[in-house]
């Protein structure tokens, strides 16, 4: 019985995990462009050649929403090192690994994103894959230090049972792949929201003219921060119109209140941009830090208890592990750069419009509710 109902579990793994890795719907993507260059095929962080996405979404019952979605710069991260840098807006949050990112310039294992108390399993996780792929890693080879980074899901999920297991994990990461992907409440995404709107995943992507490189800078975002009436799409004050109407539900008849404060009340948000372009650390430390621009935009202030975590890496500046660097010269052109940093900015505050557009209505533990933004509606608001 227990193997039988281990098969099915693992078939249910397999399932969610194929599921979400499905394209999404072309109604789903954002219908707002934003700024001035123009978006890759996916408009999504999977435009970045390389790069691959999953998630693991799980829904189970009542009071399980929530899940991890993982991010692989390469098809061997943890031989072809790439460069990577990481930059903190605010503190109050995690993202494990990352001391080692900063102090070694560079990234050799996947990024992976889930709920706040779910770290440690992820974390087993991620280490179970690599040693998978890598049988010597704690033998003859180094050991990783993975990077995980988490928000808060608690309004809406059983966050105390850590739902997303070791095994989730290396399913989920066996399953990445390049292309389009699912976005909104789905993998580390399924409990979030932003803005007092369903959120979670929403990703974007931006490709600079020939004469600036050509380059393209992808943006992947965990969306679960800002206040309603901060919502800002494309400069619209949104959130000012909406103030009132389809605010979360927190049924007082089950006993239970809205956080009003810790990330619970105020939430976070991750961000992770991937590039072509062939910067090192130091570069990479300073495109981060424009995602903290793009966020801004949408309306979001940073409060005292968010953890507001970012990371940055280049697919074309590694650092292989048998030795050396590889990769064309580091791009130093002062237009080139500033290029990628305009669309960082313009990559970041779309994947966030995206997190939102994408999203749908979803309720969860003890009968809470999040509604998703009223596309219509917005639109309207945005066209006057």
């Amino acid at each position: 019985m227990r193997l039988a109902n281990s098969a099915r579990m693992r078939r249910l793994i397999a399932f969610v995990i194929a599921l979400a890795c499905c394209a999404l719907p072309a109604g789903a993507r954002t219908p707002v462009p934003i700024g001035t260059f123009p978006p890759g095929a996916v408009d999504g962080i999977t435009d970045v050649a390389g790069v691959r996405v999953a998630h693991v979404t799980k829904v189970e019952g009542t009071s399980v929403r929530t899940g991890a979605t993982g991010i692989i710069a390469n098809d061997d991260t943890w031989n072809q090192r790439v460069a990577a840098a990481t930059y903190v807006l605010n503190g109050n949050g995690e993202m494990t690994g990352a001391h080692w990112v900063d102090q070694s310039g560079f990234l050799e294992v996947p990024v992976v994103l889930t709920n706040t108390l779910n770290v440690g399993r992820v974390d087993d996780g991620v280490v179970s894959w690599l040693i998978g792929k890598h049988p010597q890693i704690g033998v003859r080879e180094d050991v990783p230090l993975p990077v995980v980074a988490e928000c808060d899901d608690q309004g809406i999920n059983d966050i105390q049972g850590r739902h997303v297991y070791a095994e989730d994990v290396v399913a989920m990461l066996d399953a990445a792949k390049p292309g389009d992907f699912l976005r909104g409440n789905v993998g580390a995404g399924t409990g979030m929201r932003a803005f007092g709107f369903a959120a979670g995943i929403g990703s974007a992507s931006r490709v600079l003219p020939a004469q600036l490189g050509g380059y393209t800078v992808g943006v992947l975002v965990n969306a679960n921060t800002g206040s309603r009436g901060e919502l800002r799409i494309d400069g619209v004050p949104v959130g000012r119109a909406l103030v009132n109407e389809l605010l979360p539900i927190y049924p007082r008849s089950a006993g239970y209140a809205p956080p009003d404060h810790g990330r619970a009340a105020d939430g976070s948000v991750i961000i992770v941009v991937a590039t072509d372009a062939p910067l090192d650390h130091t570069r990479l430390r300073d495109v981060a830090k424009r995602a903290s621009m793009g966020l801004a935009r949408t309306g979001a202030t940073s409060h005292v208890s968010s953890g507001d975590l970012f990371i940055a890496f280049s697919t074309t500046h590694r650092y292989p592990r048998a030795g050396g660097i590889t990769g064309p010269p580091l791009e130093s052109d002062e237009d080139r750069i500033d290029a990628l940093f305009a669309a960082t900015v313009e990559a970041t505050e779309s994947a966030i419009d995206d997190a939102l557009f994408s999203a749908h209505d979803v309720s969860g533990r003890a009968g809470v509710k999040y509604f998703a933004l009223p596309r219509e509606r917005v639109l309207t608001l945005l066209k006057r």
